[in-house]
């Protein structure tokens, strides 16, 4: 299988946590420490990003659940609970209708738009990655050291990018700027790259983030044509990455979709 690689820490029930196109298994921090007491957390680097090579298999979906498969049996885990965020939360649900685990948690999940959400979405999230690759690191640095700076670089994907520090801004847009992930995965977006459910089988939480302002946010009764039986919540000021909006409630969120 591909040699992702990822953070593990914890005791309780596993969950596997999924970041979003041009991030990082970092993306978690904050609510890392707070899910570690309550289960055994994994959060993996999707291949292409981070600190996982390009994968052998190619990107979308399906390579994706294979590899994720892959992963399970390579850690011992038995249909572990999942939570992901934008395409990560795409992934949580497709992993929830192969039944490959126990539950699911998407924070904004990509793929519930239709075509003019998604060229919006992936047009936004490119320009992103150009200013990433054409703004000198040291530049970056010290747009980051400010908060009008931080508010700048990173104020489109999450909803208080004064509550960021420096030194993550800057390893995020380093890490977005070099992701070689990035282009093949966007590239899927030509194709339908629309998920329908629907999930049934498994508890799933939906919770969209209230100032999201890549991905708008569906209505209930699309909500529930892809998770019949779902749970659909905001998280209020939070933005499209809500991590590090609101570490507590994020986590409250996914310790309660993983009960």
């Amino acid at each position: 299988m591909d040699d992702v690689v990822y953070d593990r820490a914890g005791r309780g029930e596993p969950l596997v946590l999924i970041h979003g196109i041009g991030h990082r298994r970092q993306a978690w921090s904050p609510v890392f420490p707070l899910l570690t007491p309550h289960r055994d957390v994994i959060a993996v680097d999707l291949p292409g990003f981070g600190d996982s090579p390009e994968p052998v298999g190619g990107y979308g979906v399906e390579p994706a659940l294979v590899m994720f498969k892959d992963l399970f049996t390579e850690l011992g885990l038995d249909r572990p609970h999942v939570a992901g965020n934008s395409l990560g939360g795409l992934l949580a649900l497709s992993l929830g209708q192969a039944g490959l685990v126990r539950s699911v948690t998407a924070l904004s999940p990509a793929g519930l738009w239709n075509r003019r959400q998604k060229l919006y979405a992936i047009a936004t999230l490119k320009a992103h990655r150009a200013l990433a690759q054409r703004t000198p690191p040291n530049v970056v640095r010290r747009l980051a050291a400010t908060a009008a700076g931080r508010k700048a670089l990173v104020g489109m994907i999450v909803g208080r990018p004064q509550l960021l520090s420096p030194e993550i801004v800057a390893e995020d847009a380093h890490a977005l700027a070099t992701a070689p992930g990035f282009e093949p995965t966007a590239a899927q977006s030509r194709g339908s790259f629309r998920f329908t459910g629907p999930v049934t089988g498994v508890p799933v939480t939906i919770a969209w983030a209230q100032q999201d302002r890549i991905l708008a946010r569906p209505r209930l009764a699309e909500l529930r044509k892809v998770a019949p039986n779902g749970t659909f919540k905001l998280l209020p000021g939070c933005g499209h990455v809500p991590m590090s909006d609101d570490p507590q409630l994020v986590a409250k969120t996914l310790l309660a979709g993983s009960r």
